[in-house]
């Protein structure tokens, strides 16, 4: 049996920083990650710099910053060709390697640096065709027609879509959800090990993305159950002209309450059920004899809006979007503060050398990422950085944000809108201080003005001119040059 830990890294797709019981949700129970938070430590300042899902997994999987991956925004079929991918360093220095479930890369069949995969990326409408055998893009479609014995089963039977409000529950047997397909297959993983060497093991769930599709149980649980109203803020007028009620997949909408609640029993229905499969793969870890011996991390990739400032979906610099929850547990035994809770504030880059520096590798001097794990232990308080900077192309522009954690900047790049919250007294963001007439406001607004132009002095859309000051209107593209 290897002496060298091993890695579980369990990453869930669309998944809110705030929707943890343990973080004083007034709805959602999840008490396996509560009991993992408490036998490891929970950090409440994590960013997805650019958050959809292909952008934000490739500055998780390469360590870089989006700036530097070269996905600013939402795009589909750019192939991902990188030097350097959190597996493949863990493959390079003698771990065994494995990935099930989501990885949203192009080719679909690019194993980012793992030595094996077993795929289901979800219902990604630009691979999911008609005329391609399931093989080659979607193990798990093989595996429910292996498992119902029918040629034609498909997770697309309920008729619900990848992005939308509607909610219903999922309609065969539990065993066959892809959730539960993920612990499954890890599982199996594990049965298969010999221990001689260590592994990386990577679960990687699509949901609580839509379809909101949990079993029965998990939705009727949270649909009658009574929730507060989201957040509505004074700036909510801002994005009004993207006002779709009628599309259960818009942007921005003001949707019946019964819609919404229905929504909402759906995503915490999925947080739930997931919790419950984490439960079955961390028992069953220790009935294989590893649980002693590896470091499990959990986050996202992304939050969901879920109608705050009416809301719907990712990609926008608000906290409901962008902050992520994340827990990391030690091996047993580990001199290690547990059941705390970390406000160092990080971004997805970093968990590429946290990891590497969890199973005593070599960390690449490539990456734009910086171990965290002195914080973690409580070694050290020193920030890893003065900000996080974060992008989105959305709309047509760039929604250009930077966050210490305590306050937040955003510069709407089409019209060179400003805002400004104060993170520390309004975590929901309900109250934008611009313009102001106070003027300490005026002055923590021209320091971040002047921290973004440092940001972006240097980028190809022209966002400064040669004056030093930041230009609106310019043309947007949500992959760079280093990609086209």
């Amino acid at each position: 049996m290897s002496t060298r830990p091993n890695i579980v890294f369990i990453h869930v797709d669309q998944w809110r920083a705030d929707c943890l019981s343990i973080e004083g949700h007034p709805v959602v129970h999840t008490p396996t990650l509560d009991q993992l938070a408490l036998h490891g430590v929970r950090f409440s300042n994590v960013y997805a710099a650019c958050p959809t899902c292909v952008p934000a997994r490739a500055s998780l999987m390469t360590g870089l910053t989006p700036e530097h991956h070269g996905r600013v925004g939402y795009s589909d079929g750019v192939a991902w060709d990188y030097d350097t991918t959190l597996a493949g360093e863990f493959t390079r220095q003698g771990y065994r390697t494995h990935a099930v479930g989501k990885l949203h890369a192009y080719p679909e069949r690019n194993r980012l640096g793992f030595q094996s995969v077993e795929l289901h990326d979800g219902y990604l409408h630009f691979a999911r065709k008609r005329s391609n055998n399931p093989d080659l893009d979607d193990d798990y479609v093989t595996w429910l027609r292996e498992q119902t014995g029918r040629s034609d089963a498909d997770y697309f039977e309920h008729g619900v879509n990848c992005n939308s409000v509607v909610a219903r529950p999922w309609p065969m047997e539990e065993r066959l959800h892809p959730t539960n397909w993920v612990v499954t297959r890890g599982i199996d993983f594990l049965s298969k090990h010999d221990g001689e060497d260590p592994f990386f093991l990577y679960l990687s769930f699509h949901r609580p993305h839509p379809p909101y599709d949990p079993p029965a149980w998990a939705f009727e649980q949270y649909l009658n159950m009574e929730m507060p109203d989201p957040p509505v803020g004074n700036w909510v007028e801002l994005f009004a002209e993207h006002e779709s009620p009628h599309n259960p997949d818009a942007f921005r909408a003001k949707y019946r309450p019964d819609i919404l609640q229905r929504a909402r029993a759906g995503y915490y229905g999925h947080m739930t059920h997931i919790d419950h499969q984490i439960n079955r793969f961390m028992e069953t870890l220790g009935e294989y004899g590893f649980y002693q011996n590896t470091w499990v991390i959990f986050t996202s990739d992304h939050g969901e809006m879920m109608g705050d400032h009416y809301l719907f979906r990712k990609g926008y610099p608000y906290q409901g979007s962008a902050r992520l929850p994340m827990i990391l547990r030690p091996p047993v035994g580990q001199d290690f503060p547990r059941g705390t809770s970390c406000d160092t504030t990080l971004e997805l880059r970093d968990i590429m050398p946290t990891l590497l520096d969890c199973a005593g590798l070599d960390v690449p001097e490539s990456i734009d990422g910086v171990s965290f794990l002195s914080q973690a232990q409580g070694v050290s308080e020193a920030p890893l950085r003065s900000w996080i900077h974060g992008e989105h192309t959305l709309f047509g522009e760039s929604l250009q944000w930077l966050t210490d954690g305590r306050e937040k900047y955003i510069w709407h790049s089409g019209g060179g809108e400003e805002q400004f919250f104060d993170l520390q007294n309004d975590p929901k963001e309900l109250n934008d201080l611009v313009p102001s007439s106070n003027p300490d406001i005026a002055e923590r607004l021209s320091y971040w003005r002047s921290a973004m132009i440092e940001e972006l002095k240097e980028r190809e859309e022209g966002f400064v001119d040669a004056s030093g000051q930041l230009v609106a209107g310019r043309a947007v593209s949500p992959v760079l040059k280093c990609l086209r």
